[in-house]
């Protein structure tokens, strides 16, 4: 068994470790991990003379990210997107990384894509303000190219440091990006969805869903995408209750 200081230092490593629910209707367990090239010190302490990423207080770590020099993406992005929402939200939604529009108004999932994400927050009685968004990159890769691995391993322990911070009751993975680099794994979407997964040394629940991008591409898939989030509005209400 790994302990949680062993997870703590294994996520800063860019060494992800993500599991299936072991419940009755479930499969058995499942644990992989992806090796770093990067080092504890390399990742976590860039600079032994600043705060341990794990120690930030919330303001501390949002000034952290806007400066954040950690990998070559600060010398193209025009701001960082650290995220918004509540604080204290019971679900945070992960997307991949910013895009042209994100990187300009310095907030995740802004213009149609955002928009078709409000609208399905709202079919299940859900608001923005209520949830926190983020992405596993805090800066946009240009071109909107998928993030490199050093560019993860860089951006992943602000992520890690989000979410012990939000202790959210439930996590969701949008898009193909995120919920392979979150679960490291080269799985496709269908076999990710109607699965619950759990992520990080808290194992929070983890479930996966498309990117709203990628449904105004291919609408067809939004019956799909709804039966996600009624996946979603039942896991979280079963874990509010408990």
């Amino acid at each position: 068994m790994t302990s949680k200081n062993q997870l703590k230092y294994l996520q800063a490593m860019g060494i992800q470790v993500w599991e299936l629910n072991n419940s009755d209707h479930m499969p058995k367990t499942v644990v992989r991990r992806c090796a770093s090239k990067k080092t504890v010190e390399e990742v976590a302490y860039p600079d032994q003379h600043e705060k341990p990423i794990e120690e930030l207080t919330w303001e501390e770590l949002k000034a952290r990210v806007a400066k954040c020099t950690r990998c070559d993406l600060y010398k193209t992005r025009t701001q960082t997107v650290f995220g918004v929402g509540n604080q204290h939200a019971d679900l945070l939604i992960v997307g991949e990384a910013p895009g042209a529009n994100e990187d300009k108004q310095g907030e995740p999932f802004v213009g149609r894509a955002g928009k078709l994400l409000n609208s399905m927050l709202q079919a299940i009685g859900l608001s923005r303000e209520e949830i926190f968004i983020a992405n596993i990159l805090k800066s946009r890769p240009p071109e909107n190219r998928d993030p490199k691995a050093e560019e993860v391993a860089a951006c992943t322990p602000f992520l890690i440091r989000q979410i012990e911070l939000i202790q959210p009751k439930l996590i969701l993975a949008v898009g193909r990006i995120a919920a392979q680099f979150l679960l490291h794994t080269t799985e496709a979407m269908g076999k990710l969805r109607g699965q619950e997964f759990t992520y990080g040394p808290y194992k929070t629940p983890l479930l996966v869903t498309y990117h709203p991008a990628y449904l105004l591409r291919s609408p067809r898939d939004k019956r799909k995408a709804w039966e996600d989030l009624q996946l979603v509005l039942q896991r979280l209400q079963q874990l509010q209750n408990n």
